[in-house]
C-alpha cells in the first residue's frame, strides 16, 4: 500500500475565512464551519409511495477511504436501499473541484453501496487536504438530508437542519473510544470513535499534528450520529512508543469530551 500523507495547512483566520465551497444553496466554510441548507423537501416528495412513521429508517453511512486506492480517494455511501443514482451528489463533488473517475454500485444485506473514486480536477491526484475531505463529507451529508429528509433522524446534522431531528443526543463521554496499537515497526494505528459534528475531521488531524504526530493515511466513517476514524500515524518515521500513545489518547479525549465540545458548530 502506498503511504498517504495527510497535510494540515497552517493558515491564519483571514485565509481560512475565504475558503468557501458552494453547491446550490449549500455553503461550507472553514474554519468555524457554517452550513446553510437549501429549503428542505418533505419526506413524501423523496420516497416513492407512502412514508409511514413506523418505517425503520436505515443508518446513513459515509466512508472516506484513503487506503484502498493509491491514486484516488474512495467515497462509499450507504442508506439502506433508498439511494438513487446520486447524480446530484456527483455534480456537487465536481463543484468542489473534484473529478469522479470511477463509480460503481453493489448490493449486500446492508443495502445499496455507492462507491466513487475521486481525484482533484487540477492535479488528477487523490485528495490530501483535510479541509477538502471534510467539505466532501459535509456536502454528501447535506445532499442526503436534502433528497432523503428522513435521514436527518439518524444524522448529527439533522439536529439543526433536518425535518426529522434525532430524538436523543449522543452522550459524548459514553460514545468516545480511543485506542492506539502497533501496526508494524514504522507506524501505529489510531482508532477514534465519538459523536459526530461538522469540522471533526479537520479538528482531529490538527490535534494529532500539533503534538508532532504524522498522519500517513486513514479512513473516516460517518455512521449515523457517530464518527469513526482510523489513522495510520507515526513519530519521526517510527511507531509511536507507549508513553506518547498515552499523550495522543489524553489530548484527543480532553478535546472530544470537554464541555465546550457540546457548543454546537452548526
Amino acid at each position: 500500500m502506498t503511504a498517504f500523507s495527510l497535510h494540515l495547512r497552517r493558515v491564519g483566520p483571514a485565509q481560512l475565512s475565504v475558503n468557501f465551497f458552494h453547491y446550490r444553496e449549500v455553503f461550507v466554510a472553514f474554519s468555524g464551519i457554517t452550513i446553510i441548507p437549501r429549503a428542505a423537501t418533505t419526506v413524501s416528495n423523496v420516497e416513492d409511495g407512502n412514508q409511514g412513521e413506523t418505517d425503520t429508517i436505515p443508518t446513513p453511512i459515509v466512508i472516506i477511504d484513503q487506503d484502498s486506492d493509491p491514486d484516488a480517494t474512495v467515497v462509499e455511501i450507504t442508506f439502506g436501499d433508498r439511494l438513487g443514482a446520486l447524480l446530484d451528489t456527483m455534480n456537487a463533488l465536481k463543484n468542489l473541484g473534484l473529478n469522479v473517475v470511477k463509480a460503481n454500485v453493489y448490493l449486500d444485506s446492508s443495502g445499496k453501496h455507492n462507491k466513487f473514486s475521486i481525484t482533484k480536477a487540477d492535479s488528477g491526484r487523490k485528495v490530501e487536504d483535510p479541509e477538502l475531505l471534510e467539505a466532501i463529507r459535509l456536502t454528501i451529508l447535506n445532499n442526503m438530508i436534502t433528497y432523503h429528509p428522513e435521514s436527518s433522524a439518524q444524522l448529527a446534522l439533522g439536529a439543526a437542519f433536518g425535518l426529522m431531528p434525532p430524538k436523543e443526543q449522543v452522550d459524548v463521554d459514553i460514545a468516545t473510544h480511543l485506542t492506539v496499537s502497533d501496526d508494524g515497526p514504522d507506524r501505529s494505528l489510531l482508532y477514534v470513535e465519538t459523536a459526530d459534528r461538522p469540522g471533526l475531521l479537520v479538528d482531529l488531524v490538527k490535534i494529532i499534528t500539533d503534538i508532532n504526530i504524522a498522519v500517513e493515511s486513514g479512513e473516516f466513517d460517518t455512521e449515523g450520529r457517530l464518527a469513526k476514524a482510523k489513522f495510520h500515524v507515526s513519530y519521526k518515521g517510527k511507531a509511536i512508543i507507549k508513553p506518547l500513545q498515552q499523550v495522543v489518547v489524553n489530548s484527543l479525549r480532553y478535546f472530544l469530551t470537554r464541555p465546550t465540545t457540546e457548543e454546537s458548530s452548526f
